[in-house]
């Protein structure tokens, strides 16, 4: 098999390995990686969102199974889902938005800054308490458009959401939004299709991460139903911060001596809360299964 297919299968398991885990991740580091290589914005988008119809079924499958989706939540934010994919897929097939790139990052990041600081403490959740339609419509619809134009965001922008709510305990929030994302992917790739056609398009870059997301789409909802819900909290923000950190520094053109510092000054405080969580379940002597919460 060709090396380059073998690295790309890896970048789809490590990728769908975090996406499962903490509900974002896939479409942003598959859709640089393939940026990286020479593909168009429109193209790289298109083949991770066409692998992404594989990776997110069994991972839907996955959660459901371990019993980590809220099915009245997943529906609301599918369909509304569905159409600003399907939207943002048209768009982005004929328009570039790179100019609205850094204010989706600042209010992410802003928003994975919270969710860490709220999951410091001893998380409060109110399962009974289901959001509304109104809410989640907009939700969906929103996340579904930045995920067709951005490569990626269904995952920080839906996830992130639900997480700061309280409704969901985070391994139902991660679950249910990567569940929620089958529908939306396959409204993403019909649109980019029906916009771009087939021309372009390498079938094994598709498979290969596929194959490498298939594999790591198991484990994955594997491990988000083991882990502790702060620990959970606290990962997901962290990623949130770092993920966006990267796309301000690039659009204000930074050097590469501020963004290397920048990068490591962030890395440290976050590994130094991701201890400090450990440490604090660990005096308290927590059984994971009542962090994550009952199925």
């Amino acid at each position: 098999m060709n090396r380059k297919l073998i690295k790309l299968a890896i970048v789809g398991f490590g990728a769908q390995l975090v996406d499962g885990a903490l509900g974002m991740g896939y479409g942003v580091t598959s859709s640089t990686l393939l940026l990286l290589v020479g593909l168009s914005p429109a193209l790289a988008v298109t083949s991770v969102h066409l692998s992404e119809v594989g990776t997110t079924l069994v991972s839907g499958v996955s959660h459901w199974r371990l019993g980590n989706v809220d099915w009245p939540t997943a529906v609301r934010l599918a369909l509304p889902g569905a159409v600003g994919a399907f939207a943002g897929a048209t768009v982005l097939s004929h328009l570039s938005t790179e100019a609205a790139q850094p204010v989706t990052a600042s209010i992410l990041l802003v928003l994975g800054a919270y969710i860490i600081v709220r999951y410091l403490r001893p998380i409060t959740v109110r399962p009974r308490t289901q959001a509304r339609t109104g809410f989640l419509a907009p939700l969906g619809l929103v996340a579904g458009f930045v995920d067709s134009t951005g490569g990626g965001g269904w995952g920080p922008v839906a996830t992130t959401t639900l997480l700061t709510t309280g409704r969901l305990e985070p391994r139902k929030a991660v679950g249910t939004v990567d569940t929620s994302e089958f529908l939306v992917t396959v409204s993403a790739s019909a649109g980019f299709l029906l916009g771009l056609g087939t021309a372009g398009i390498d079938l094994g870059i598709v498979l290969a991460l596929l194959a490498g997301g298939v594999v790591a789409a198991p484990l994955a909802a594997l491990a988000v139903s083991r882990l502790p819900a702060r620990l959970l909290g606290v990962g997901v923000g962290g990623l949130i911060v770092l993920t966006n950190l990267r796309t301000l520094l690039s659009a204000a053109d930074a050097g590469t001596e501020v963004s290397q510092g920048a990068y490591l000054l962030v890395s440290l405080v976050w590994a130094g809360v991701v201890v400090w969580t450990l440490v604090s379940l660990r005096r308290r002597s927590v059984p994971i299964v009542e962090e994550v919460g009952a199925a």
